[in-house]
């Protein structure tokens, strides 16, 4: 009985450290965005290089869940759980790597004027960043439901990083002085819809882990 109180507790500090590493990705997601907009190349320093934290927070959880297969032999709704959190700690650090590509960016931008004012940029973030805290929710709270539906807003991501990627082509096509600039932020956008696809991959671990089935949350249209 003591051995699996110490695996129950095991598990649960796992959990607990994919929800404290997604807090450290979602919040260098959005100070990224907001060096972005305030041209604060601290920040954006500051994230690069604590990217490092993230990478390092990853590995020691893959160690403990693999540790804790290796030695407990865990079975059915325990195995899938800790499967979904080796699937989701690698979906989180790419987050985070998206984070790092946004700050590097803003160091290329350095002190350069802004080709515009920001206002979907910074929506994309928001949602995205809404649908990761939730799709961690749902994983702590083991609810499917709701991440199918959290999958679901990701054509809300889509549809800003098209709107946002057709307004700066604009730009480019009518002036081409701009295009480096344009250029800048169309990999910006680009980091956040793909930020919030591997949100979409979190929540299908999320319904693996809770149902058993592997299943698309968001699947490709025709």
């Amino acid at each position: 009985m003591e051995i699996r109180t110490g695996y129950h507790k095991r598990l649960r500090e796992i959990r607990d450290e994919v929800l404290a590493l997604g807090s450290m990705v979602e919040k260098a997601l959005l100070h990224s965005v907001d060096a972005l907009k305030a041209r604060d190349l601290a920040t954006a320093r500051q994230i690069i290089n604590d990217d490092i934290h993230v990478n390092r927070k990853r590995f020691t959880i893959e160690e403990q869940c693999i540790q804790l297969i290796a030695t407990q032999q865990p079975m059915a709704g325990d195995l899938r759980t800790i499967v979904s959190v080796l699937s989701i700690v690698t979906e989180l650090e790419r987050i985070g790597d998206y984070a790092e590509g946004i700050a590097r960016v803003v160091v290329m931008i350095g002190d350069e004027p802004p080709l515009k004012p920001l206002i979907d940029i910074p929506r994309m973030v928001e949602k995205t960043t809404h649908m990761l805290r939730e799709s961690l929710e749902a994983f702590s709270s083991r609810d499917a439901d709701a991440a199918r539906r959290i999958a679901a807003r990701d054509d809300e991501v889509d549809g800003l990083y098209d709107q946002i990627f057709r307004e700066l082509l604009t730009f480019m096509i009518e002036d081409p002085r701009t295009i480096t600039r344009a250029t800048r932020l169309i990999w910006v956008a680009h980091n956040l819809e793909r930020s919030a696809d591997r949100v979409t991959n979190i929540c299908e671990r999320v319904v693996f882990a809770v149902t058993g089935k592997m299943e698309e949350t968001k699947p490709e249209a025709d």
